[in-house]
Parts: structure tokens; C-alpha cells; sequence
């Protein structure tokens, strides 16, 4: 009950946010007619429909209030025609609009050359392209028997395919964080599994107990931390007050802060990054923060009592 609570809360506050966000930080860009997309026209039964009615949008963003015609909607997925996406199409079937929207937007600068804010979420990103490639019928299916025989090459060799595969197609600003981790992890299971060497345990029961120490409690408080403080930067560049809030800090820093700007920030950077993994190595190691259950005699009970349980 409290799984599904969690998922349904999660569902609704997250969804929304991001609709919010993502509607916040549309773009709505002339379509040049001398480009591909301005030369094309679309035909009615090409007009995107809800409930089996063809849907009309307006101009949003800087031509609210200014451009007051009522537009079809046209969700362009064919790169010939020119670029994909969302276009607002007038009576005549030519595009007028092309909506990029705020969540991989392919936008960067608007029409004055300042930075549009954009979030990007490549897993999404992969997701959508083998969503469109299966009902498109133009998926390259001999790079996916490819990908389909190395995984398994991989799974016989002993090398997860799935980890395998994920530090392939993230960024590596992404999966070198992740390394790290996996580098700390490795060091604390090693700790731990002399710890329990003595304790006549199973491989099983071992990976059972280091699964539950508390590197990993703090470890998911990291990834929580991250994602709010992700949802909270978001949420500065949508709010007004925030907005200037967080341009006047960002001030600030740019002048005073050699972290945040300046010809180190890079190596500066990874100062706070490897404060981070040694505090995460500690905890693991229960060198601080040592919590209840982490006594050497307390693993081996522990374990005594599942199994009369089973």
C-alpha cells in the first residue's frame, strides 16, 4: 500500500512539475519559408487530432496576445520534411510556428542570441528514438541484432550488459560519476568482506549484508539530494522571484567564487566531488557514522535469525 501511495504521489507532483516546466520554457520560433519545413505543405489528414477532433492551438511565448489566429497542430516525424517536431500550421497548410519544447529542446538561443534555458533527459531521448524507429517501421534493426549478440557476449564473459550498455549511451560528465562510485563500492565491499570472512556466511548472505550498510543508505541520500536539488534549480528558472534570486548569486559567484568561474574551476570542482567519495568511504567502512546493527557479532545473528525464519 505504501509502495502504491509513493508511486501515485510521485506520479502526480513530479508529472506535473514537469509539464509545468516543460510548458514554461516552450519556444515558439518563426519557420522560415525559405527552409524545408516552410515549403512543405501539410494536408488535413496529416493534422495531429484528440478524441477525433482535429486540435487548434494558439501562439504562445512572445506572440501571445500579438498573433491572435488559431493554428492546427502538425507533429512532424519525417527528418526530409525538415525538422522534427511540433509545428503550428495555418489554414493554407503551411507551417507558421515551430514549438520547441522546454525538455530537449533542440533550440539553444532565441531570435536575439540570448540562452534559452533547456533540460535535457537522455534517457527519455533514447527511449523516444526506438519508440519511433518500432512504429515509424525505420528501426535499424541490424544494429539492434548487433547490440542484442554483444550483450550477450557480455553476460557469458560475466560483465553486466545492462551497466555495460548505460555508460555507452550517457554523457561522460554522467558515467564517470558513476565509476567513482562504483570504485568507492568496491573498496567497502572488499572492507567488509574480510570483516565477515569469520562469520561462516554464504556468498550470497555476504552480498545480502553489504547490500544494507550504511554506504548504501548514504549513498541513495546522495541520489535523492541530487534529484531535488535538480527539481529546485529547475524550479529557480521558472519562478520570477527566483529567477533574479538565483541571476544575482550567479553574479555573484562569477565574480567572486573561483569554483564557480574562473581558469581553475575545473580542477576546484572536484574538490567538494572527492570530499563527497572519502565521506562515503568512511561511512562505509563505519569508520563514521557507525549506526545500529554494525557491530561484528550483530551480522552473523542477523543472519541466524532470517534463516530460522525461512
Amino acid at each position: 500500500m505504501a509502495i502504491l501511495v509513493g508511486a501515485l504521489g510521485s506520479a502526480l507532483v513530479l508529472g506535473s512539475l514537469l509539464i509545468f516546466l516543460n510548458s514554461s520554457r516552450t519556444y515558439y520560433q518563426k519557420v522560415d519559408p525559405a527552409s524545408v519545413e516552410g515549403k512543405a505543405k501539410v494536408t488535413e489528414d496529416k493534422f495531429f487530432r484528440e478524441n477525433g477532433q482535429v486540435k487548434t492551438e494558439q501562439a504562445k511565448g512572445k506572440f501571445e496576445g500579438v498573433d491572435t489566429n488559431t493554428y492546427h497542430v502538425w507533429q512532424n516525424t519525417d527528418p526530409s520534411a525538415g525538422q522534427v517536431g511540433k509545428y503550428l500550421i495555418d489554414q493554407s497548410g503551411k507551417p507558421v510556428y515551430f514549438v520547441d519544447p522546454g525538455i530537449n529542446g533542440v533550440i539553444k538561443k532565441d531570435d536575439e542570441g540570448r540562452e534559452l534555458e533547456r533540460y535535457d533527459a537522455p534517457k527519455a531521448t533514447l527511449m523516444s528514438y526506438i519508440i519511433k524507429g518500432v512504429l515509424g517501421q525505420n528501426l535499424p534493426w541490424g544494429l539492434v541484432i548487433l547490440g542484442a549478440m554483444l550483450a550477450v557476449v557480455l553476460e557469458v564473459s560475466g560483465v553486466p550488459s545492462l551497466a555495460f550498455a548505460v555508460g555507452i549511451y550517457l554523457p561522460i560528465s554522467t558515467s564517470a560519476p558513476i565509476f567513482a562510485g562504483g570504485i568507492v563500492r568496491y573498496a567497502v565491499d572488499r572492507y567488509l568482506k574480510r570483516k565477515l570472512a569469520s562469520k561462516n556466511l554464504t556468498e550470497e548472505q555476504i552480498i545480502a549484508e553489504t547490500d544494507k550498510s550504511n554506504g548504501v543508505l548514504l549513498a541513495s541520500g546522495y541520489i535523492a539530494g541530487g534529484a531535488i536539488a535538480g527539481i529546485l534549480i529547475a524550479v529557480f528558472a521558472v519562478v520570477p522571484w527566483l529567477k533574479k534570486l538565483q541571476v544575482g548569486f550567479e553574479d555573484w559567484a562569477t565574480e567572486s567564487n573561483p569554483f564557480f568561474k574562473g581558469p581553475l574551476e575545473d580542477p576546484l570542482a572536484l574538490i567538494p566531488f572527492i570530499g563527497l567519495a572519502v565521506v562515503l568511504y568512511l561511512v562505509g567502512r563505519e569508520i563514521w557514522l557507525k549506526g545500529r546493527g554494525a557491530n561484528d557479532g550483530e551480522f552473523a545473528d542477523a543472519t541466524e535469525v532470517r534463516e530460522r525464519d525461512l
